[in-house]
């Protein structure tokens, strides 16, 4: 289903920060746990350097800047000392991450997200660490055209299906978007397959295996009504 909302399909910051922003609703909504440390962090440098500005602001409003010409001093240094730290959090540490989160099983999640000029390819870096183990890094380069319509609206489940089709952990974690994706590539000539990774096609084949015995349930219990009837 497309949103209500619509943005220019010209404008590259448009629709990478509008698929950022369904990256995190997204994924906890299938119940991983967000992580808003860098967030967190980012802002609170934020409105350090705010807060010395304004205060510098106050006192010299009322005591004049004379009487404050050493404190004006120190803000100034500690605003820059606090905008140079901002941008290198931003640059070096952040590095373009939109998520962080864990799931269920105690793996953690780490989704970086970058366009290039005048190129309508989103790319994503996925680090994936499993509870036990090394961390593993994912690279996609996706079409903003795959869930963006001719009008600008947003296509939710194509972008849910990028996701989920790409990384393993994602797929796990949401088998009914991975069965249905089962389903759409079973239609396709094999070779769609040749590339796939073998965590992704053991996940669709558990959503698969779950979607097959819940059906044959569903058809053992028609049978004994049937035969209760006769």
């Amino acid at each position: 289903m497309a949103s209500q909302e619509r943005i220019s399909v010209h404008n590259l910051a448009d629709l990478k920060n509008t698929s950022d922003d369904a990256i995190p609703n997204y994924l906890n909504s299938l119940g991983f746990r967000q992580d808003h440390r860098l967030a967190d962090t980012r802002l609170a440098l934020g409105y350090s350097a705010f807060a010395v500005a304004g205060a510098c602001f106050l006192w010299d409003y009322r005591l004049g800047f004379d009487a404050t010409k050493y404190w004006t001093a120190g803000a100034v240094a500690a605003y820059a000392l606090l905008n140079a730290v901002l941008t290198y959090w931003i640059g070096f540490v952040e590095r373009g991450v939109v998520y962080q989160g864990a799931h269920e099983d105690g793996s953690r999640i780490s989704i970086a997200t970058s366009t290039k000029k005048n190129a309508p390819t989103y790319h994503l870096a996925i680090t994936v660490t499993p509870k036990q183990g090394p961390p593993q890094t994912i690279e996609l380069a996706l079409s903003f055209t795959e869930w963006f319509d001719v009008q600008g609206h947003f296509i939710a489940r194509p972008f849910q299906t990028a996701l989920v089709t790409g990384v393993p952990l994602i797929a796990k974690a949401d088998p009914k978007i991975a069965a249905a994706a089962a389903a759409a590539a079973a239609q396709t000539p094999a070779t769609h397959f040749l590339n796939a990774d073998a965590e992704i096609l053991d996940a669709i084949a558990a959503s698969e295996s779950t979607t097959s015995t819940t059906g044959a349930e569903a058809g053992g219990s028609g049978k004994k009504s049937r035969r209760r009837k006769a």
